[in-house]
């Protein structure tokens, strides 16, 4: 009986221990022409797409169903980069 209480306790600290999946986000500029408009933002991306080529091959189908063009992936941050940009990417924070 103790070595199975140890191995429950074992697996329950394992559990609690292991580190949480980081969310993944990147910021990038778009464009959209005729008339010429710019903008900065900033997007929630998959962790198997936390890079910067990953994340321009994630982001550029998704600004394009709306009209805009990806000009290129700014940098790729964690959850503690999120809240400094905000203000910047305004509107597009978030957004795609």
């Amino acid at each position: 009986m103790p070595m199975k209480r140890f191995i429950c306790l074992f697996a329950l600290c394992a559990l609690v221990s292991s580190p949480v999946e980081a969310a993944c986000y990147a910021d990038y500029k778009a464009k959209q022409d005729n008339p010429l408009r710019l903008h900065y933002g900033v997007a929630e991306l998959p962790d198997a797409a936390c890079n910067r080529k990953a994340a321009a091959q994630q982001l550029a189908p998704r600004l394009s169903r709306a009209g805009w063009t990806l000009l290129n992936i700014v940098s790729v941050f964690g959850q503690d980069g999120l809240e400094e940009r905000k203000t910047s990417a305004g509107r597009y924070f978030l957004r795609y």
